[in-house]
């Protein structure tokens, strides 16, 4: 019996070391203090560090004040994705919201990520420091990257060799960009 036992434990070790995992860069987006109808955006980043696709199959909002998007796209092994957060800033007054995804992970399957700020009126218009612009400019990058990367496997998959090799020396070059923008990051910070 204990053998049996010892050899499913074994199994179920292979089973989980050979899946898909979902990997969040951070499970909560603080908006800080903001005004009334500020920019409500903002982007989850997370990535796949298994070796199996990881599937979203849902996002769920805790309240109709917050919209979440996400592809439902695979996400490859070793790749990244996003999950982009739209809250109504109309409304003051603190808040924390909480968003449940839903994947393939089979140790996660059910992650929950949060945001959280203050709407207020009298709040001061943020002026971003150099590192939060920078910070944009690498969300933004991470995003685009993204996009080509599944446009990229499209023309793959569609035989479009010329459509593949240009977005192959475009992908190139937006990662030594991101890769640019990082090590700026740093020394900003």
């Amino acid at each position: 019996m204990k053998k049996l036992f010892a050899g499913f434990a074994l199994l179920g070790t292979i089973v989980f070391a050979s899946a898909q995992t979902i990997n969040f860069d951070t499970t909560t987006l603080d908006y800080g203090t903001i005004k009334p109808g500020a920019d409500g955006n903002r982007v989850f980043n997370i990535k796949n560090t298994g070796d199996k696709p990881l599937i979203i199959s849902n996002v769920k909002p805790g309240c109709g004040c917050t919209t979440p998007e996400y592809s439902k796209d695979p996400i490859m092994p070793g790749k990244s994705g996003v999950i982009k957060v739209h809250y109504n800033t109309a409304t003051p007054g603190s808040f924390l919201k909480t968003i449940e995804v839903f994947t393939n992970d089979p140790v996660n399957s059910r992650s929950v990520i949060n945001i959280k700020g203050n709407v207020d009126p009298n709040a001061v218009e943020k002026v971003l420091t150099p590192a939060e612009k920078k910070k944009l400019e690498i969300e933004q990058k991470r995003e685009e990257i993204v996009k080509t990367e599944k446009n990229l496997e499209a023309a793959t998959t569609a035989k479009n060799k010329d459509e593949a090799k240009s977005l192959k020396k475009d992908l190139k070059k937006m990662k030594k960009d991101l890769k640019s923008f990082e090590k700026e990051l740093k020394t900003l910070s």
